[in-house]
């Protein structure tokens, strides 16, 4: 029988997890006891909202790209360290933790997603397709751990932290003043645009290539015409 997905065996494959790690327990370690894990998904659901707040203020400002910089490693620590400070200290919660934490995984990509496209840096669409394109891959993630019992974390050894470095570095530029933009037949696009349709593409082709080989597996393990009981 696989096991339920609360207490599946996760396996990372992003490219910073095990330093990530590593860095990531040894802050749990020396957080006061009375910050507690539901703190930190607090932390990080505040700074999600502050990130699309400080995409939107930068039709003003671009400085307030710093601020959205600033708030990613915010949103870093509060959605990376409640799961590790359970660990830490024995106080997990499988069911409630997958629940909330995937929970609010998804309104936190919605709301920095649709901010991202309400900025003067990235389409609408394009967010929104970013979004969806998550969302999707989630959806799938949360299938194979049901089908094969192991919570399988980023494809192409990319995930959440690596996503948050990325936008970092995009933003940087921006807010020091570097042009980005330019216009394809009169549609006025940046360089964002174009890596966001590269990313949302790159995902795709992720959902495609897992979902043949887990249709592959199923299959092999449950044969066609095979009779149940």
């Amino acid at each position: 029988m696989n096991a339920t997905p609360p207490d599946a065996p996760r396996n990372k494959q992003f490219l910073l997890a095990r330093h990530e790690g590593r860095v990531l327990e040894w802050i749990a370690r020396r957080l006061p006891a009375r910050v507690m894990p539901d703190h930190m998904t607090a932390i990080g659901v505040l700074a999600a909202f502050g990130i699309a707040g400080a995409y939107l203020l930068s039709n003003g400002d671009k400085a307030w790209l710093w601020a959205a910089s600033a708030l990613l490693v915010v949103h870093w620590l509060g959605d990376s360290l409640d799961g590790t400070l359970a660990r830490v200290r024995g106080i997990e919660r499988p069911k409630y933790g997958y629940y909330l934490d995937h929970l609010v995984d998804a309104l936190a990509t919605a709301v920095i997603g649709l901010g991202l496209g309400l900025s003067p840096w990235m389409l609408l669409a394009v967010g929104l397709v970013i979004v969806v394109a998550y969302l999707v891959l989630s959806i799938n993630t949360y299938l194979e751990t049901y089908a094969f019992g192991v919570f399988t974390l980023g494809y192409a050894r990319l995930g959440p932290t690596e996503a948050r470095l990325g936008l970092i570095v995009l933003n940087t530029p921006i807010a020091a003043g570097v042009g980005l933009g330019f216009h394809v037949g009169g549609l006025g696009l940046t360089v964002l645009d174009l890596i966001g349709l590269a990313v949302a593409g790159a995902m795709a082709a992720g959902l495609v290539g897992r979902a043949a080989r887990n249709l592959r597996l199923l299959a092999e393990q449950e044969p066609a015409g095979r009779v149940s009981g």
